[in-house]
């Protein structure tokens, strides 16, 4: 496709899709992560396929939209493995001929609609159209927010945690599910663990830097910040409450989790074990190998996945009668960043370091037994 000119040289009359979707992500006044960047991308190739490379800006109308949105209903789940000769267009046909169910998902496919109505917006807001022909268009997601994920059972618990990678495997490479002698204390040890105790999402654990480890007010914490501590500029939070101070977990330090950041103290990643993914994420390769050692524990069950320890870890603080606000600020949920907007001005989004170690200190899970981890009643 050939490079189009400026939007100062081009006349607004001729103005391209592909002419906005560039100013878009020339955009000085935003900051989008890799993997926005990649769903953006994505976007620009099905309208290719929909609508044309050269289809002029203004002659995007509603049922447009909604012929880009019948397209998105089929288009099969990574066409371009799939389908790497054909485009978006000619991928959906094939999908809906011979009847495949591993198409986008709703969520997917309204995510897409969303990157689409901000693309027009954009244009809505820079003159170049004068409405926006995507406004509510969607699909209807058939599972509900809440029902989305649920936390793990007991039983689920139970199978996870006595895995061979915690009572003794092979390795933790390739014959994690193997067992055998050994015990190591790496990422696949410590990952599910720490979700446990601290309610931390997957990539917040992933990306952590040894320098997120700090003692404060005599506390050992996690720090959770999407700035760099050492110059890295390589962290992703989801939302700005997710900004926070986590105490770490007794049941944690007594596990030897400090000796393992010491040993870990000549790294700039705790992890350091994990690749950071194309999309950005250190956490990329850990849900994937996570999915298979679920099924390997035999703890695979419908709406649960890794995400699954963080509902959880909310539940436990709910049964310790752990107040709202705190449980809130532990968790880095919404509710809390009214508090503060500066996580290192007001611990814990205005609740101090010593309460929420209270907080935390009084967090247990009864349906399972982890003594055996304690390295005094290790054998």
């Amino acid at each position: 496709m050939a490079k189009a000119a400026s939007v100062d040289t081009v006349p607004v009359l001729v103005m391209t899709f592909a002419d906005l979707f560039r100013h878009f992500q020339a955009d000085p006044a935003k900051v989008r992560a890799s993997k926005t960047r990649m769903i953006y991308d994505g976007l620009l190739w099905i309208t290719s396929g929909v609508w044309g490379e050269n289809r002029p800006l203004r002659s995007i109308d509603r049922l447009a939209c909604r012929e880009l949105l019948e397209v998105l209903r089929w288009l099969p789940s990574n066409p371009g493995k799939r389908f790497p000769s054909l485009n978006a267009v000619q991928a959906a046909k094939m999908a809906k001929k011979h009847g495949l169910t591993s198409t986008l998902s709703p969520g997917s496919i309204n995510g897409y609609m969303a990157k689409l109505r901000a693309l027009m917006t954009f244009a809505v807001n820079e003159g170049w159209i004068d409405r926006n022909p995507a406004t509510g268009l969607s699909v209807v997601d058939p599972v509900r927010d809440k029902d989305k994920r649920l936390p793990f059972s007991p039983e689920q618990l139970r199978l996870i945690f006595n895995a061979p990678i915690y009572r003794g495997c092979a390795d933790d490479g390739w014959r994690f599910a193997t067992p055998g002698p050994n015990r190591p204390r790496r990422a696949r040890f410590w990952i599910p663990l720490i979700a446990l105790y601290s309610g931390m999402r997957l990539n917040e654990i992933c990306q952590l830097d040894v320098a997120d480890i700090r003692s404060v007010q005599g506390h050992d914490c996690f720090w959770i910040t999407g700035g760099a501590t050492q110059n890295s500029g390589d962290k992703r939070l989801k939302t700005a409450s997710s900004e926070r101070l986590i105490p770490i977990h007794p049941t944690l330090i007594a596990m030897g989790f400090m000796g393992f950041v010491s040993e870990r103290s000549g790294s700039k990643k705790l992890f350091n074990e994990l690749p950071r993914s194309k999309a950005g994420y250190y956490s990329d390769s850990y849900s994937k190998w996570f999915a298979r050692f679920l099924a390997k524990a035999g703890a695979t069950r419908p709406r649960t996945c890794f995400h699954s320890f963080r509902h959880c870890y909310r539940d436990a603080l709910r049964n310790a009668g752990v107040a709202h606000e705190v449980a809130m600020a532990l968790g880095g949920w919404a509710a809390a960043s009214r508090e503060s907007e500066n996580v290192s001005a007001a611990y814990g989004r205005g609740h101090g370091v010593s309460r929420l170690a209270e907080a935390i200190a009084r967090l247990e899970y009864e349906c399972v037994d982890l003594r055996y981890l304690l390295p005094d009643l290790s054998t």
